[in-house]
């Protein structure tokens, strides 16, 4: 059984990052094509450095990437801290149902109610051109929304509440106790809230597909233009430093969880060794 099962975690883990060494191993092939591996070269690194258009779209999808995930934390968390301070049962578990309404909806329903959302209005003020970056920092956002809240909303629970009584009863105002004890009690949520909604936002194609305009293209949607007709060797390349430069946030965020849950344990070490 365990031989069984140590080969079927083998051929799944392979069917998931297979994918992703092929792309990186041939990112850096000679030959510039799939059939063989000729040799290392870093000339489609080079290549996709010298082409404007990708800078420009890598450029653009970090703006809307880091704008859409500060956005959707802030308002996660308020949205989060209203839910759990909430005393109405009834309202809690209709603010958690809305919640969850975005995340099972199809990417191409949000996508396509999204743009007939913008397109109306922008007809109802008389607009032209409105859909662009504004548009898809909404439509983002608003993907994003839930999972911060479903990120920070465990951590409000699992907070010690007679810690905001204290907090309160020693003079501090409202504003005081959530900035003071709140904040940080929920910070490991808001930290992965964040990365998510990040992470989310920057590889999402089929909304940005719809409320996207020709002057403002994202990462993805360039990937898209560039892929449809033939796969240059270039994207192999980008796609790969996509890969590299997720692989280390990941890492830094385990590293900088790992340290904090460290430190209560030394400070018991070290209070340990005090008392005797």
């Amino acid at each position: 059984m365990k031989f069984l099962s140590r080969a079927y975690i083998f051929i799944i883990f392979a069917l998931l990052y297979a994918p992703i060494l092929v792309v990186i191993l041939f990112s850096f092939n000679e030959s510039g094509n799939l059939s063989s591996f000729s040799g290392f070269t870093l000339y489609w690194y080079k290549d996709l450095f010298r082409s404007g258009e990708a800078i420009e779209a890598l450029k653009n999808s970090l703006i809307l990437a880091l704008s859409s995930s500060a956005l959707a934390t802030i308002l996660g968390t308020l949205a989060s801290f209203s839910i759990a301070h909430s005393k109405n049962k009834y309202y809690q578990t209709v603010m958690k149902s809305v919640t969850n309404i975005p995340m099972m909806n199809p990417d191409i329903v949000t996508g396509v109610s999204m743009m007939l959302l913008f397109v109306g209005a922008a007809l109802m003020f008389k607009l032209d051109n409105v859909l662009g970056f504004w548009t898809m920092l909404i439509a983002h956002t608003t993907f994003n929304l839930p999972y911060v809240i479903l990120s920070i909303l465990p951590k409000f629970k699992q907070m010690d509440k007679h810690l905001i009584e204290a907090a309160l009863d020693l003079g501090c105002t409202p504003s005081q106790t959530f900035f003071k004890i709140e904040v940080p009690a929920i910070m490991p949520g808001i930290i992965s809230g964040l990365m998510m909604s990040f992470t989310l936002s920057l590889d999402d194609f089929v909304i940005s597909h719809f409320v996207s305009s020709p002057d403002f293209k994202t990462l993805p949607l360039y990937i898209y233009n560039q892929t449809a007709h033939e796969v240059k060797f270039s994207m192999y390349a980008l796609c790969t430093l996509i890969i590299l430069t997720i692989l280390v946030l990941l890492i830094a965020v385990n590293l900088a969880g790992s340290r904090k849950k460290d430190r209560p344990r030394k400070q018991k070490r070290v209070k340990g060794a005090t008392a005797k």
